[in-house]
Parts: structure tokens; sequence; C-alpha cells
């Protein structure tokens, strides 16, 4: 197979000696080439590149940034995406089942490719860009725009970074007394009546299951949700400590948080529309990209042919 393995120099686990050892085991068996990011949005470019050239598979070595913008150059062509974790997260590879270990992970990459273990799946699609588990309205796109604003200290602090700007957002950086938005969710079965409410504090649509990572706990939202079904919408009706903190124990536990208190939680979605009441904060992915008052959330089943070890 001809592989484009795009390496993110920058991201959290990337170094120069997991470099050479993750291509020189790809260069075993296929045809390698290798391209560094240096921009944002250079990983879409790459992979529209690769994918116009007939390259088959897009391996990405980077966060998870770095394979959004790789899936974004990706969706709808014939092209594979492979995944190896080089992240401080690595939210979407864990979620896949791979080790956290890139180099260990490049063995379970070359497994899949030797057994042919490439099939659709389906993505998110928020304003046209599409995404692979989730996007967060609100709190947690505050959060990450506070450690985008630290970002050289990231590869370094890792989850004290997080948990230190997510203190700070919630004393100093966020609204939490009025609601930020309204939305109306609409079922990919027709069956299903259309979902409204009005007094959204902070919301986020999966596409997959978990929502992030806790160390090696997972944060469970929904557990059903998966690269098979259409969108979650988990919206929170309050945000404070009282609705927090045992939605955040029932999801710790694995039990997500549907019939929780001041959680409304609509499944198998095709689509959902996201009005502000003020501009909202969102993130894509774990990466922070400003804010907008209406966001237009679709299900594109089968949009990407995905390496799954």
């Amino acid at each position: 197979m001809r592989l484009l393995l795009i390496v993110n120099t920058s991201a959290s686990s990337v170094t120069a000696r997991a470099r050479v050892v993750i291509q020189t085991a790809l260069a075993t068996d296929h045809d390698v080439s290798v391209a560094e990011t240096s921009r944002r949005g250079h990983a879409t470019s790459l992979a529209q590149g690769a994918a116009a050239d007939g390259v088959d598979v897009v391996v990405v070595l980077g966060g998870d940034g770095t394979l959004n913008e790789a899936a974004n150059g990706l969706a709808g062509t014939p092209t594979a995406l492979g995944v190896l974790p080089g992240g401080s997260t690595n939210v979407f590879a864990r979620t896949l089942g791979m080790t956290n270990d890139p180099v260990e992970a490049t063995g379970e990459l070359l497994g899949a490719l030797g057994r042919g273990s490439i099939r659709p799946v389906g993505l998110g699609t928020v304003n046209g860009r599409a995404f692979l588990f989730h996007v967060g309205f609100g709190y947690d796109a505050a959060v990450v725009a506070q450690v985008e604003r630290r970002g050289s200290l990231k590869r370094y602090a890792g989850h004290t970074l997080f948990a230190s700007a997510a203190v700070s957002t919630w004393f100093r950086h966020y609204d939490r007394r009025h609601p930020s938005f309204g939305l109306q969710a609409t079922s990919r079965s027709p069956a299903v009546p259309v979902q409204e409410l009005d007094d959204g504090y902070f919301g986020i649509c999966l596409n997959t299951n978990p929502y992030t990572f806790l160390g090696t706990r997972s944060l469970d939202l929904a557990p059903g949700t998966n690269l098979d079904t259409g969108l979650t919408m988990v919206t929170l009706r309050r945000l404070d400590l009282a609705t927090l903190v045992p939605l955040a124990v029932a999801a710790l536990r694995g039990r997500g948080v549907a019939g929780r208190r001041n959680a409304a939680v609509a499944t198998d979605l095709a689509s959902v529309t996201l009005e502000g009441h003020r501009p909202v904060p969102y993130q894509v992915d774990g990466d922070h990209l400003g804010e907008a008052a209406r966001f237009d959330l679709l299900y594109w089943e089968g949009a990407l042919r995905l390496v799954v070890p």
C-alpha cells in the first residue's frame, strides 16, 4: 500500500526517536512518504493532496486536532485514515481501543492493515466542519481557549494544565448564571418527534463515546454512542456543582448521564440546530474555534474510511 505519514512534531508525545521507529516499521511492508505539519490547517491540505494523488492510507502521528484536520481532508474520498496517538489525551485513538504509546500503536495499526481492516464510519459536521468524536458548546470550549493561551506548556503540563484552566474558567471566564443557547434536535427515525429546549448552559454533541479521558479513566456521557450510530446531544440545563458532581460521578462509573437531573440527552440524531442567546464559544475535537451565534450540526453516514485495529 501507499501510505503518507503526517507528523505533527509539536504534539505532546511525538519525539524524533519515535518518528524514526514508526517510519521504519511502516516502510517494512508499505511504500511510505512523510510530511510534517507547519501550521494550523496544514494537515487538511496534506490529506487532500494525498487523496487526489491516490494514496491508499494517510497515517497521522499527532494529537486529536491534527487527526481532525486530516479527517476533514479525507472525508468523502477513497483514501483511508490511520491513527497513531501523539497528543496529550488522544481521545480518538483510545476510543478505538488503541494503546496510548505511539510505537506500540504502530504494531496495532500494521496488524489492521495486514488484515484489511478498513471500513466506512460516520462523522458529524458543525457549520460544514467534520468532527470525529465531539463538539463542545460553552464551558468546555472556554476551558480549551484558556489552555490554548498557554499552549507552550501543554507538552509538559498536560492534564494539570487542563485542571487549572477548568478551575480558573469556572470562577473567572464563563457566565454560569444565564442560559447560553436553545436547540432543536431531529432524530434519524421519522417516528421520533423533534426535541426542543431553550435553556442550555453547556452542550456536547457526540459522534462517539467517551467524551474524554481523565488519566486512565473514561468519562462516559452516552455509552451507546459509536461510529455507527447517529449523533448524541447532551445538554446541561444548569451549571452548578449540585448538577455537575453527580453527572461526573455517573460518567466516571460508565453509566452515562441520561435521566440525571438537569441533563437532557437526545440520541441517534440526524441533525441539531443550536441558536445562541449570545455568541457561544465552541471547540471541535479539542480545538477551540472561536464563537458563533448559530450552529448547524449534521450526521454524515459513511463519510470516512478508517483503519480499525
